[in-house]
């Protein structure tokens, strides 16, 4: 299976402040899958990053790279066919970010690791 993290999980798991529920446990430690951070969401960190929205222990370039590394996560390239999708998404979540994941999710086949309620709104596969 091919699993994207949503930015909070990914953080999470950066951060070691959080346990995964049981099930989203198992998809990221599954050595039979596939997991990714979207590029996505590192532009989403590095906006809130220099916002000061997200205060992080290093810069947000040395936290990403070695976090990915060291959990086994690969990185997700935006691509136009999912930059594109988000415009035929419902307007359910406002969120630029999430949107272009969930597009990300549909286009690509993966299911996202996430405990936001709104993104399991839309058709893509969700696991928390």
């Amino acid at each position: 299976m091919k699993v994207l993290l949503d930015t909070c999980t990914f953080l999470w798991l950066a951060g070691g402040r959080r346990e995964l529920p049981q099930r989203a446990a198992a998809l990221f430690q599954s050595q039979d899958n596939e997991v990714f951070l979207s590029a996505a969401s590192a532009w989403e960190i590095a906006i809130k990053h220099a916002m000061g929205k997200l205060p992080l222990p290093v810069a947000p370039q040395a936290l990403l790279v070695e976090e990915r590394e060291r959990l086994g996560v690969d990185s997700l390239a935006i691509d136009e066919e999912s930059a594109l999708h988000v415009a035929r998404l419902p307007s359910l979540h406002r969120d630029p970010f999430d949107r272009l994941l969930i597009a990300q999710a549909l286009v690509h086949g993966l299911t996202i690791l996430t405990p936001d309620p709104l993104i399991s709104q839309y058709p893509a596969r969700v696991v928390w």
